[in-house]
């Protein structure tokens, strides 16, 4: 019997739950199945965007117990599996001041103190335990199972069937031939995308801002424009001369940071509770400007335990579906509002949390009401702008100032005692609900973009922040007086062509401010979409109409369309039975893929990667046939590692999301 062959494009931390997946499941393989997976990355497998070898000094915003790639109770990692903490005592890291040190022998002359719970590890060893579980998953599969990577980039695919591109959905017999960046093609019976983040094409402002840099260079040599920044390593030809705009305050603005000073020699010292930063000579001044101008709240230190959450008591999957029925009945549209019908189960909710946290009591759930000030407490939590009106860029300062020490304050109570805190942490905890509401046109396109556009990042800002080392190393630079903002909200950036430099100005009133600089980096990562993804994959997949984009009426969101079974839909509405999108490129119909899983709870990522494989599966069995194919030994050999024995155990029972 001939081998099965199948493409996973992309081995990050998607493709590895893909692959992990089929080891789960391997013994629900018909008799005499052989598989050869071939893996597509350019890079180390499993590492995708944590490259193993980037700077040590760019953090994961998770603690470090949180994070795992093992599934509760799975063949990989039998009952509990390895977190990436760990992992890292096993493999012998240990705190070194502010790094992170792998110490070798026989641990007599150990260095620093153990990795906690808490700590904010770099993204170079996530990348390193990444690398290290797709190792063990592939020594861990049958001899029948084979896997090579290939380090190439997969730039088309092609259908090897005529019939599907005349309408047709895919049959079982169909295949694939993967063109690679090399000019080589493959072939595969089943391909999985898991591409991961991308980059855009250049937008209007990218194409003047580059041109602007281009056209000055000779009035101004530090002058410069980064359209993303990444790999940071780049951002070294940046002039310790030069003053640097840094377009964003989240996740990315840091590794920014970071990367102009830590990566340029820096350091932070600890002097009575607070950092002290020690220049090295070599950092360039920083502003920091986004379109609202408000700091990414910071982490509460966790107080709810390992697998600890907010136990929702009116925002909740069911509630969500509760309201969708009453719309359904009322209206004859299933699709709801989601600031009319969504929007108060989160405010009553978080209101929830708060109180709770305020008086240190289990509240009664009947009965219970937020007060006028508890609505108000949330409001300014989720608004902090509403009705606010500033005279000046000084007036701004102030407030910025004052709103970033108090939530620092709120992050060291944690996230039980103080009610700030609690009640954004709501928002991580129930995220399912949020899933319920939203996907797959859950919301009307009006209420959709506002989700996105708006509340969306607001999320993002007061719940998913940086560790809160991230903030207090701001207040270090700003007493250095190496940063600042720039601007307040409503800031934007003009090229000023009489000073050869980015003018990023804001209005107060009738005056308008401005601040200078040389240097303009765009730090954001880019919602997926395949009408502005850069990447040939994506071009030619929506050339050849083999995938289409995202819509919910007449809102873009972005992602790629899917069905319920993840196969991604085409040009003109046809499915590809052997195509399966998973991850960031599904971020459209999908909501909150990109997040890891965490220990001993079911994730939606193991949840999709589980339904693809099992059809996966279901297909194989159906296709097979009787011709007599090659022993595992005729089999390419697995690049990585020599598969060994599997014991099979019980297949886990469908993964909840």
């Amino acid at each position: 019997m001939q081998a099965t062959h199948i493409a996973i494009v992309g081995m990050g931390p998607r493709g590895l739950t893909v692959l992990e997946r089929v080891l789960e499941h391997a013994d629900r393989l018909p008799d005499g199945t052989r598989l050869l997976i071939e893996v597509y990355d350019e890079g180390e497998c499993g590492e995708g965007v944590h490259r193993s070898k980037q700077p040590d000094h760019l953090l994961i915003n998770t603690v470090a117990s949180q994070v795992t790639m093992f599934a509760p109770s799975s063949v990989a990692g039998g009952t509990d599996g390895i977190s990436l903490v760990q992992w890292a005592h096993a493999t012998g890291y240990r705190r070194v001041g502010e790094r992170f040190v792998r110490n070798v022998g026989d641990g007599k002359d150990d260095q620093g103190v153990p990795i906690s719970d808490a700590d904010h590890l770099p993204r170079s060893l996530l990348g390193e335990y990444l690398a290290w579980f797709y190792r063990r998953i592939v020594d861990a599969l049958p001899p029948t199972v084979r896997v090579v990577h290939r380090r190439a980039r997969v730039v088309d695919l092609v259908e090897r069937d005529a019939q599907i591109s005349a309408g047709f959905n895919a049959s079982n017999n169909a295949g694939f031939d993967l063109v690679l960046g090399s000019g080589d093609v493959a072939r595969a019976d089943y391909v999985f995308l898991t591409t991961g983040h991308g980059y855009r094409k250049p937008t209007d402002d990218d194409l003047a801002f580059s041109a602007f840099a281009e056209r000055h260079a000779s009035h101004n040599p530090n002058l410069a424009y980064f359209t993303s920044p990444y790999p940071v390593e780049k951002l070294a030809a940046i002039s310790s001369a030069a003053t640097v705009a840094v377009q964003g305050f989240g996740l990315t603005a840091h590794d920014v940071i970071s990367s102009l000073t830590l990566g340029r020699g820096g350091r932070y010292i600890e002097e009575n509770g607070a950092l002290r930063y020690l220049r090295s000579g070599d950092e360039p001044n920083i502003l920091l400007f986004s379109r609202n101008c408000l700091p990414f709240a910071a982490r509460g230190i966790n107080q709810k335990g390992l697998t600890g959450r907010h136990r929702a008591r009116f925002f909740t999957p069911e509630a969500v579906a509760a309201r969708r029925r009453a719309v359904l009945a009322t209206t004859g549209d299933a699709r709801i509002d989601f600031q009319a019908e969504v929007l108060p189960l989160v405010i009553r909710e978080m209101a929830y949390a708060y109180r709770s946290a305020q008086t240190g009591e289990e509240i009664a759930v009947n009965g219970f009401e937020p007060t006028p000030v508890e609505v108000r407490a949330i409001e300014a939590i989720l608004w902090p702008l509403r009705g606010q009106r500033f005279e000046s860029f000084a007036a701004f300062r102030e407030f910025f100032d004052e709103r970033f020490k108090t939530d620092l304050h709120e992050a060291f109570r944690g996230n039980l005692a103080s009610p700030v805190k609690a009640a954004t942490d709501v928002l991580r905890d129930t995220r399912e609900a949020l899933r319920t509401a939203v996907e797959y046109g859950g919301l009307t396109p009006a209420s959709h973009r506002y989700f996105v556009d708006e509340f969306n990042a607001i999320t993002n800002r007061v719940s998913f922040g940086p560790p809160k080392q991230r903030n207090l190393e701001y207040l270090a630079l700003r007493e250095a007086g190496l940063i600042d903002i720039a601007a307040g909200p409503g800031a934007h950036v003009v090229a000023d062509n009489a000073h050869a430099r980015f003018r990023i100005q804001a209005s107060y009133g009738e005056r308008v401010e401005h601040s200078y600089a040389d240097v303009l980096v765009a730090a954001r990562l880019d919602p997926y979409s395949p009408l502005s993804d850069a990447s040939p994959l994506s071009i030619n997949l929506l050339a050849r109409g083999l995938i289409r984009p995202y819509y919910n009426g007449d809102y873009h969101p972005g992602g790629i369309e899917i069905d319920a079974a993840l196969h991604p839909v085409g040009a003109n509405g046809a499915v590809r039975r052997n195509l399966w999108a998973v991850g960031f490129l599904v971020e459209g119909p999908h909501f909150y893929t990109h997040a890891l899983p965490r220990p001993q709870i079911a994730s939606r990522q193991t949840h999709d990667a589980q339904r693809c494989v099992l059809e996966l599966i279901a297909a194989i069995a159906a296709r097979q046939t009787v011709e007599p194919g090659p022993s595992p030994e005729t089999l390419p050999p697995t690049a990585h590692s020599l598969p060994v024995g599997h014991k099979t155990q019980p297949a886990a029972t469908s993964v909840v999301a």
